[in-house]
């Protein structure tokens, strides 16, 4: 077993992560990072920095980590979006094919505290481009592939969406032990590139990313 963390600039073996401190940003400006109809920024806040996209064009966006392909194994973020309707759509993008061909899971967290119980069971979605995405899950799914955080963070702050991927896939928020979400992959796709992901019209933060290998 193996485990990768890329965090504000560190890739390479989690237990040598200290040696790596500044490495995301050469990656980062080497375009090692291959970032898919976003531009990014790299700030700092309270002393850390972090990858950030303001951008909000039309269509996904994607950032594409320079590691192995993933069959099973477990993927954490830390990332941040913003409480405005419509707006904010971040999460991670896995086994990939290309740059329209891919699973992902990510979070609304405009919908995180909405007082409309419908949109509250749409603040965590599973979607595989381009066959299925958000809206014909809805319109023929319903309910199946997105559902209602319980307990859930702060829609304007950070936070960690982990997905253990193997025989289902299964999100987690932060530190909760019951999965958020835990679904059947609608693709036979079984392997493939790991990434950032963003929604329609959407930016966001990307703290770190950490992957293990099973």
């Amino acid at each position: 077993m193996r485990i990768i963390l890329f965090y504000l600039g560190i890739i390479g073996v989690y237990s040598a992560c200290n040696r790596f401190k500044n490495e995301f940003i050469t990656l980062a400006s080497n375009q090692q990072l291959k970032i898919v109809n976003r531009e990014k920024t790299i700030q700092e806040e309270n002393g850390v920095k972090y990858l950030h996209f303001i951008d909000e064009r039309e269509g996904e966006g994607l950032v594409w980590l320079p590691v192995k392909d993933l069959s099973k194994g477990v993927i954490e973020v830390k990332l941040r979006g913003k409480d405005v309707f419509q707006s904010s759509f971040v999460g991670i993008a896995f086994h990939g094919l290309n740059d329209s061909t891919y699973d992902a899971v990510y979070c609304r967290p405009f919908n995180f505290f909405a007082t409309d119980s419908v949109r509250r069971i749409h603040a965590i979605q599973y979607v595989s481009m381009p066959a299925y995405g958000w809206k014909r899950l809805r319109e023929e799914r319903n309910a199946i592939f997105e559902k209602e955080i319980k307990n859930p963070p702060d829609p304007n702050g950070w936070f960690t969406l982990k997905l253990v991927i193997g025989d289902h896939v299964s999100a987690y928020i932060n530190d909760q032990k019951i999965p958020a979400l835990t679904i059947e992959k609608l693709t036979n796709s079984t392997s493939g590139k790991l990434g950032l992901f963003m929604g329609d019209i959407s930016g966001g933060d990307f703290e770190y990313v950490k992957i293990q290998y099973l």
